[in-house]
């Protein structure tokens, strides 16, 4: 892979139109009783990593709180409702809001509505791999 390109799930393009349902639904550490991602976009470009997915939280599911120290992260969720633990403060979720986590601060999320939580996560390096 070149510095360059990113990586769809194992095909390598820097311009490609996707379907979701190419993708399978994936729980990563730390998270737990049925929450769920697909990872969309991964990869490398200009010494930075990327990660683009769609995350589905059962209720009750979510993930434990956790900092990443070189990552920041956007959350845009689409339904749902959920409890949003950011650094002292608790949020309540819905469809429609959004929250920009920057390195450092801590944070956790579970899902306590009745449907699934919907949403969208981007993640950024915020220091060069190399």
């Amino acid at each position: 892979m070149s510095g360059t390109d990113f990586t769809f799930s194992g095909i390598v393009s820097d311009s490609a139109l996707r379907h979701i349902a190419e993708f399978l639904w994936e729980e990563s550490p730390g998270h737990d009783r049925g929450a769920y991602s697909k990872v969309l976009v991964s990869g490398q470009r200009q010494g930075r990593t990327l990660d683009f997915r769609i995350s589905s939280y059962m209720p009750h599911a979510g993930v434990a709180g956790h900092v990443h120290e070189a990552k920041e992260q956007v959350y845009y969720f689409l339904s749902g409702e959920g409890l949003l633990e950011i650094g002292d403060e608790k949020v309540v979720t819905h469809a429609h809001s959004f929250v920009h986590i920057d390195p450092g601060v801590p944070h956790s999320l579970i899902n306590t509505g009745l449907e699934n939580l919907v949403f969208l996560v981007i993640t950024v390096s915020m220091e060069p791999v190399g």
